[in-house]
């Protein structure tokens, strides 16, 4: 069979949604519009017969730390090494590019593959579901000045540069985007949460007490009441399983987060409540 690998590009998304679906992944349109913008060149796609059949996508942060993401393949072309070839696609880019940290998070039944590529295990990521209530709200909008306070305190917290990233998931927030600060007026965190096809996605939520995490992800959930809601938690934050049960939320499975290249703390910070995504880091 001839199995082509390439660039993916905007006029594949339609196919790219089909295959998302067939695992009922949560990932929209404007999620797959995000990964092609931030790195078009390291976007990957196999076609066969003209028909794409899997994926994988690449996100730089500067030449410290690269996220892999989306490795889709179409059941009925797995078995194929399709997988692999597109990995090692992904990597030799990512080398070229001089990037010397690269992770993913990936589901139990592909850590066999990245293993085998020499990715190691560093972390667990969980997956939380609930339905979002209304609670007091304590924090603030994200106003100018805390954009920028809020994208000095992700750089130090997440350990690379991503203020591209973020400043794209601000602009495509479904709710109000939002900050904590101390007595003294400074930034202690900071929650987004964009509309998914399946559930609003909370994340990336980033602070640095359990309180502030926790009046976060009530203002979030307050202005989406009564809708489905996921939650990846980073599980190196201390109270974060606390916060979610206390909110009526369910673990619904965890992610295996690993790294190939230099080991780095960065994108496993402990002030890292909720992930941009699986796909982001």
């Amino acid at each position: 069979m001839q199995i082509e690998v390439r660039l993916l590009v905007e006029s594949d998304i339609p196919a790219a949604l089909r295959l998302k679906e067939l695992p009922r992944w949560n990932q929209t349109e404007n999620d797959w519009l995000r990964l092609l913008r931030l790195e078009p060149n390291g976007c990957f796609g196999a076609t066969f017969d003209g028909e794409l059949v899997a994926t994988t996508t690449t996100t730089t942060y500067g030449l410290e730390l690269a996220w892999i993401g989306m490795v889709l393949v179409d059941p009925k072309r797995r078995q194929l090494g399709i997988a692999t070839r597109l990995m090692n696609a992904a990597l030799e880019y990512l080398a070229k590019a001089g990037v010397t940290t690269i992770k993913l998070d990936a589901t139990p039944e592909g850590c066999s593959l990245y293993r085998e590529l020499g990715f190691k295990d560093e972390s667990l990521i969980e997956r939380w579901e609930g339905t979002a209530g209304s609670r007091e709200v304590t924090c603030s909008s994200l106003d100018t000045q805390a954009r920028r306070e809020a994208l000095i305190l992700d750089r130090h917290a997440f350990g690379a540069e991503r203020s591209k990233l973020l400043e794209m998931l601000i602009d495509d927030c479904c709710v109000a985007p939002l900050v904590t600060t101390a007595a003294d007026g400074h930034l202690t965190g900071y929650g987004l949460a964009r509309e998914g096809s399946a559930a609003v996605y909370a994340g990336p939520l980033l602070a640095t007490s359990t309180d502030a995490a926790a009046m976060l992800l009530d203002g979030l959930l307050s202005q989406v009441p009564g809708q489905r809601v996921y939650v990846d938690l980073n599980r190196n934050f201390i109270g974060g399983r606390k916060i979610l049960t206390e909110r009526g939320f369910l673990k619904q499975r965890d992610l295996v987060r690993m790294v190939y290249g230099r080991s780095s703390d960065a994108a496993s910070s402990p002030s890292i409540f909720a992930i941009a995504g699986p796909e982001l880091g």
